[in-house]
Parts: structure tokens; C-alpha cells; sequence
């Protein structure tokens, strides 16, 4: 692209034409606009006023009465610009054009050199600063509170319906519904939490008082979320492996959760582990639908949550893990310094770094070490704070393996926390098992957990939760656990072998 002085200062001294390629969208024209009239005020402000007199008001007034002229046919498009004495009366105010210029700053004192139309180009484009832009910022600092975190409840029909059936409840609404009430009227949880992840239908549900989650929630300080990702569907050219589909109408959806309420919002992706996998094609197009989604979501009022999952299964160790985490990490800020995100006003959910399900498990100081030295070779400081996933393992494990991040000593610009699904509700949904009568058995479990895991989000969890029932994703608890339960219970742990101890769990 190339921009020529069609008119000399000799031939109308305070009138200039650019001419700018034809081609370029619309919006570039916006942003060339600014870039040429604030070359164009040095110049012609600069012959009749003293340097230090050229304020961002003559900058303005320059700016406003800057146009393009129609389309023409040929090649170029000309940018019309009139030098005239600022009027602050019907002048708009300087930031609705450019938020870092103050009203009366004299533009001369930063030299054309160091405020070039390249460097405002790029200030300008570097990322999104819309009139979401300090809501947003201020949504993701608060999510990111030490002391606080997320409660995952944004499970799919056909995922609670899983969980449900693993009780023998059944899936209708209602019990959808309770189990949802349950856990967001829980005495005393929310203090715990900053946010909470909600499926589209428990976003409009209402606890059987007819008091609409949504001001539960709000009442007790949670920010409301929204899962807007539709799922998975094979990436062709792949060997199986996904992207994740919901772009479409992501706009009207954002928009449309925003006025019920929402203030953050979801959108996982999924990748694999083998020894080919993920390919290269499978982490970029995850890392470009992350990002498409992540400035949709800011142009809408929500703050994206990137959830670039790597999933746990198979039989790598942790240094395999450490290296795809890496890999996929900065692909994901590539892509998302791309589409000119907002940082400030986004939060990361990856899984941690942790060996594969196949593989043997590691202490919880070494899943610490590996999975904060991923994310300080990847993750810009600009990011306030890192939502971590379960991924699978057991509630007491997450929570150790959190808690030892944050005791970990070294660089962590940005809060380490939580955003557990199963980890924070799977002892409850046990304890609950569909009966009214559980009810208090069950709320009592979830505030263990959300007490935990609070703590660990401090490092100063002491383990004092213990493993309630059902804490175990494979309901089996830990060898470790094993014996130091039976050590209490002398006479039986020797009457049994640990064989037969395991049988009678």
C-alpha cells in the first residue's frame, strides 16, 4: 500500500488528497484516516502555529472533518482533509477516535518519529478497545481473585445426563434444575467462588422459589458465564482429530446472554496425544477458532475463557505433555494477538501438565514445576489469571496439584485458580443421589470443596479436606489412601491382604 500527495501545500496550502489502494476494507479506511491526519497535522498546523501550540484539539478537529470521498471505479480512493481552528463546542470527544490521546496533548512534544502513522497504526490495531474494553478488563481481574474461583456447571443435556445416571436419577429438567439449585444455594459456597459456568437452559432456570439463578448468583458476588462453544466435529485432513463448531451466529448469542445476564463465556477446544498427534493442522485450526470466538465474545461484553484442552488419556509421560502443552499454548496467543484480543480482559483454561492416564502418576510438586514453567514460556503477563481443569483427575488430587503451584516459588504474573466441574461436584452429586433428604449431606460435601480448593488457590491448603465419597473419579480411592484408612483399623488391616483389602472397598 502506498499513500501519495496528490495536491501540494503550494497548490492549496490547507487542503490535502491521499490515495490509498481500492481494495482495503472498510474498517483499514477508518484506521488509515487516523494514521494520515495525524501526519497531515504536523504539517499544516506545524507552518502556522509554534510547535508546542498543536494540541490533540487541532488533531480532532482534523479528524472530524476528515472523509472519504465515494467509491470510484478507478484504482483509488481519496481522503479528503481541511485544515481549520478546532471548535470544542461540537467536537466529539478525543478518546471515542484514539482512548490514548489526552485532550490537550501537545502532539509535537512526542516527535513524528516516535508517534509515526506506523506506530499509531499498529497502537490502534494492537488489540480490541471497544466500549466493552474496561468492563471487560475488570470482569477477568475479578474472576481471577486469590481466594476465589470457578464452578464448571455448564454441562451439556447428554453430559449431566451421564452424571445423572451414574445415581439413577433421571434426566429431565427438574432434576437438572435441583441439582443446579443445590449447588449454587449451597450456605457459604459462593464466598468461595468468582464465577460460574452455566449451560444455556440453566442460564433462564429459576430455583423453585421462582428466584432466577442468574440474581442467586449476582447476589452472592459470582460472576454468571455462559458456555457458547456446539461442540466438536472431525477436522478433515485428520487422522480424528476436532475443532469445535459454533461460530456462525456467535455474535447474536453473545449478545443475547450478555442482556440476560452473562458476563464471561466458554469455549473449549480439544486435542490429543500420540505419538503423531496433535498434527500441526489440528493445532492451528483449535488456536484460529479460539481466537475468532475470544473477539467475538469482547465485541459482545463477555470475557472469553480460551480452553485449549489437552486431554489426559494415553500412555506419554509428563515431559510429553510439557512439550504439546507448550506447542499448543503458543499457538493459541499467536493466533489470538492475530485477531487483536483483548489479554487483559481474558482468562486461560488449559489442562495441567500431568502424565497420561496410562503412564505412572507423579507427586504433586512435579506436575507444579512442569505445568508453571509451560505457561511462563507461553502465556503473556498481560493475562490476569489462569483457570485450571480438572482433566479427569480425582478432587483431591486437583486441589494438591494446585495448591503446590501456587507454593511454588519463580515469576507468576498472573493468579493461578480453578474452574472444576466434576472435581468440585462429584462427592456431592454422590451424596445427593436424587433424594430431598440428602439435600444437607450433599451441600455439606460441595463447601468442603469449594473451601479446599479456595485455599489452594493461596497454597495454603493443608489437606485437611480428605477424599469424601466419591472423590475419586474411578470411585476406587489411592493405594495411599487405602492403607492410611485401614492403619486405623489395625485388626482388619491385618486380617486382610491388600489384595483382598481392595476387594471389600
Amino acid at each position: 500500500m502506498s499513500i501519495l500527495s496528490s495536491l501540494s501545500p503550494k497548490q492549496c496550502p490547507d487542503r490535502y488528497a491521499f490515495r490509498a489502494g481500492r481494495n482495503l476494507p472498510d474498517k483499514e479506511f477508518r484506521y488509515l484516516r487516523t494514521v494520515i491526519v495525524t501526519a497531515a497535522v504536523h504539517r499544516g498546523f506545524g507552518r502556522r502555529l509554534p510547535c508546542h501550540q498543536i494540541t490533540g484539539d487541532h488533531w480532532l478537529a482534523t479528524v472530524a472533518a476528515a472523509h472519504w470521498l465515494p467509491k470510484p471505479q478507478r484504482s483509488h480512493r481519496i481522503l479528503r482533509l481541511q485544515f481549520a481552528p478546532p471548535s470544542s463546542s461540537s467536537l466529539p470527544s478525543i478518546n471515542s477516535i484514539h482512548p490514548s490521546l489526552p485532550p490537550s496533548l501537545p502532539l509535537t512534544l512526542l516527535s513524528l518519529a516516535a508517534f509515526s502513522p506506523f506506530s499509531l497504526y499498529s497502537a490502534t490495531m494492537s488489540c480490541y478497545r471497544g466500549k466493552y474494553a474496561d468492563e471487560l478488563i475488570a470482569n477477568a481481574a475479578y474472576i481471577g481473585t486469590p481466594g476465589k474461583g470457578i464452578l464448571a456447571a455448564d454441562e451439556s443435556t447428554g453430559t449431566i445426563g451421564k452424571r445423572l445416571a451414574s445415581i439413577n436419577v433421571e434426566n429431565v429438567e427438574e432434576n437438572r434444575r435441583a441439582l443446579r439449585e443445590l449447588l449454587f444455594c449451597t450456605p457459604g459456597a459462593l464466598q468461595h467462588l468468582s464465577g460460574v459456568i452455566l449451560f444455556e437452559e440453566t442460564l433462564y432456570q429459576k430455583t423453585a422459589d421462582g428466584k432466577p439463578f442468574v440474581e442467586v448468583l449476582k447476589e452472592g458476588g459470582v460472576l454468571p458465564g455462559i458456555k457458547v462453544d456446539k461442540g466438536t466435529v472431525e477436522l478433515a485432513g485428520t487422522a480424528g482429530e476436532t475443532t469445535t463448531q459454533g461460530h456462525d451466529d456467535l455474535g447474536k448469542r453473545c449478545s443475547k446472554y450478555y442482556e440476560a445476564g452473562a458476563r464471561f463465556a466458554k469455549w473449549r477446544a480439544v486435542l490429543k496425544i500420540s505419538p503423531n498427534e496433535p498434527s500441526q493442522l489440528a493445532i492451528d485450526a483449535n488456536a484460529d477458532g479460539l481466537a475468532r470466538y475470544a473477539i467475538i465474545c469482547q465485541e459482545n461484553g463477555l470475557v472469553p475463557i480460551v480452553e485449549p484442552e489437552i486431554l489426559v488419556d494415553g500412555p506419554h509421560d509428563i515431559n510429553r505433555c510439557a512439550e504439546v502443552t507448550e506447542r499448543v499454548l503458543a499457538a493459541c496467543y499467536k493466533a489470538l494477538n492475530d485477531h487483536h484480543v483483548l489479554l487483559e480482559g481474558t482468562l486461560l483454561k488449559p489442562n495441567m501438565v500431568t502424565p497420561g492416564s496410562e503412564s505412572a502418576k507423579v507427586a504433586p510438586e512435579v506436575v507444579a514445576e512442569h505445568t508453571v514453567r509451560a505457561l511462563q514460556r507461553t502465556v503473556p503477563a498481560a493475562v490476569p489469571a489462569i483457570v485450571f481443569l480438572s482433566g479427569g483427575q480425582s478432587e483431591e488430587e486437583a486441589t494438591l496439584n494446585l495448591n503446590a503451584m501456587n507454593q511454588l516459588k519463580g515469576k507468576k504474573p498472573w493468579s493461578l485458580s480453578f474452574s472444576f466441574g466434576r472435581a468440585l461436584q462429584q462427592s456431592t452429586l454422590k451424596a445427593w443421589a436424587g433424594k430431598v433428604e440428602n439435600v444437607e449431606k450433599a451441600r455439606a460435601a460441595f463447601l468442603i470443596r469449594c473451601k479446599a480448593n479456595s485455599e489452594a488457590t493461596t497454597g495454603s491448603y493443608k489437606g485437611d479436606a480428605g477424599i469424601a465419597e466419591g472423590a475419586s473419579e474411578t470411585g476406587v480411592p489411592p493405594a495411599a489412601v487405602i492403607l492410611v484408612e485401614a492403619a486405623k483399623d489395625s485388626k482388619k488391616f491385618f486380617k486382610h491382604t491388600f489384595f483382598d483389602f481392595l476387594l471389600d472397598i
